[in-house]
């Protein structure tokens, strides 16, 4: 069980799906310097996480399953089942809804392995989840975000720390429920809005000041809209940027 005071999140990419620069967006949640809770598994975010931790993820959750967060998984499968100490040990959490299209995007291939005897989720230990999960102890909830088509992209919130938008246009119904103690929020946000995505003129006009003084901006285009963001005044994440969290305000479960 967790039990550390030093609570961090630092970004693997921060670009959108066309912006191979800045990383497809990926993020970990870091308590007390260790990785603990990693969010998606993009391709170019999976190098960024391994570079940098010299491992793979502990522990993932995954918002939807767009390429750009879930390219990395094939990479992943080899280095879990080839491991039979670490097969099946590292858990995947997915919101329930977003299961048979993780199964589909990513598991359903006919013989994962040309030799046979393998399933692809025999690498993992898949958790379907609903409004909310426990991992390591501390409770997370989980929430739909406004992304593409309903019921297949989802935020997530450690309680009185952190709020996860994941791909999505504005939803501040949800951010008042999920982002009401004062949690930093990282949210999509490019520089233009579109019918999947926010831009910054929705997030200005949908959002409160003091939300988005708690905002930090990532899934934008290129450098050169980041800058733009910036000149408005906004906090953006750059690859490898890490920012300090206040420890999770959040029901924790009883020893054993």
């Amino acid at each position: 069980m967790v039990g550390g005071d030093d609570w961090a999140l630092r970004f693997q990419g921060v670009g959108n799906a066309s912006a191979v620069a800045l990383g497809s967006p990926m993020a970990t949640i870091e308590c007390d310097g260790a990785p603990w809770l990693t969010i998606d598994c993009g391709a170019e975010g999976l190098t960024a996480y391994l570079d940098h931790y010299g491992e793979a993820p502990r522990a993932l959750f995954v918002t939807h399953v767009h390429l750009d967060h879930v390219a990395g998984f094939e990479r992943l499968f080899v280095d879990r089942y080839f491991d039979p100490a670490r097969r099946g040990r590292l858990p995947i959490y997915v919101p329930a809804p977003v299961v048979p299209l993780l199964h589909k995007r990513v598991g359903d291939y006919p013989n994962v392995l040309a030799e046979g005897g393998a399933n692809f989720w025999d690498a993992f230990q898949l958790i379907p989840v609903g409004d909310a999960f426990w991992h390591d102890g501390v409770r997370l909830e989980v929430f739909p975000v406004r992304h593409h088509w309903p019921e297949t992209a989802y935020g997530l919130r450690l309680p009185g720390s952190l709020v996860w938008s994941g791909d999505t246009r504005p939803i501040p119904e949800m951010l008042a429920r999920f982002a009401d103690r004062d949690e930093l929020v990282a949210h999509d946000c490019g520089l233009y809005g579109n019918p999947s995505h926010s831009g910054i003129d929705d997030l200005e006009r949908e959002y409160p000041r003091d939300l988005l003084a708690r905002c930090v901006l990532y899934h934008y285009a290129s450098e050169a809209d980041g800058a733009a963001l910036e000149a408005r005044g906004q906090r953006i994440a750059r690859p490898g940027a890490r920012f300090a969290l206040r420890p999770p305000r959040v029901a924790q479960a009883p020893l054993v």
